[in-house]
């Protein structure tokens, strides 16, 4: 199962992102846990040791230049746009709790559109994962799809957008939809996150418009214990939460 997780930045994709690794892990699968947003944190929801000395993709630049043949910095060269990238999910991942991670990082380009080595090996890699891997894999991204293509796009099982209750956060689901539908993507269904009360519920509801929600994830101070490392504990109502999440993902492919 190939799940792509976005929304708005603060709407707990990565909190979902890193609930669901740790389910399937627990559950016993093999999970590869990408993260794909350039303000990396999914380490830390998942418990990693010193996530800080994790070293993202993008900032390998030995790598980088080995496998795409360009200087990652330097404007004006030739690069290959599809690198080998096969070994590098064992190569590069790290691992903690039978969950592997690989931090992409974020890209500095010089404008809109442009393409630089690290953004296509970065691509490519993920790619790789969705099309030829057979983990679970659950890729933590911005609010958007640019590190997803036409070529990927029927291989990634459900595109998951995080929503909370506000109407950014609704306008941004809306915008991902579209362009997630533009590159062919079928299933993208949205999961309403920090909700305290019916009403929460029932605005989000309102204004989805035509995006599926599929579960809901209420408000919970133990989430915010877990992030501090104070308990790895959730309360029994959110992982019943989780688990009917989990259960439709499971049987509506």
């Amino acid at each position: 199962m190939k799940i792509a997780i976005t929304g708005k930045g603060g709407a707990g994709k990565t909190t979902l992102a890193s609930l669901l690794a740790l389910s399937w892990a627990q559950s016993g699968y093999k999970v590869l846990a990408i993260d794909a947003d350039p303000v990396a944190s999914l380490a830390g929801a998942l418990g990693f040791p010193e996530p800080d000395k994790i070293i993202p993709l993008s900032e390998m630049s030995g790598l980088v230049e080995e496998r795409t043949g360009a200087k990652p910095g330097t404007l004006g060269q030739m690069f290959k746009l599809n690198p080998k990238v096969d070994d590098l999910p064992n190569k590069i991942a790290y691992e903690h709790n039978n969950i592997k991670l690989i931090v992409m990082g974020g890209v500095k380009t010089g404008g809109s559109g442009c393409v630089c080595p690290a953004s296509a090996l970065i691509k490519t890699l993920i790619r790789h994962i969705i099309l030829e891997r057979n983990e679970r894999a659950i890729i933590d991204m911005e609010a958007g799809v640019e590190h997803l293509g036409r070529a990927t796009a029927d291989a990634v099982n459900w595109m998951i957008i995080v929503v909370e209750p506000g109407l950014r956060s609704i306008q941004t689901a809306r915008r991902i939809k579209t362009l997630a539908e533009q590159i062919g993507i079928k299933n993208i269904v949205a999961i309403a996150n920090k909700i305290r009360s019916p009403e929460d519920q029932q605005f989000i509801l309102n204004y989805l418009d035509k995006i599926k929600l599929i579960g809901s994830i209420s408000f919970s101070e133990s989430i915010g214990r877990i992030d501090r490392r104070e308990t790895v504990d959730l309360e029994p109502q959110i992982k019943e939460e989780l688990e009917s999440i989990t259960d439709f993902l499971e049987n509506n492919l």
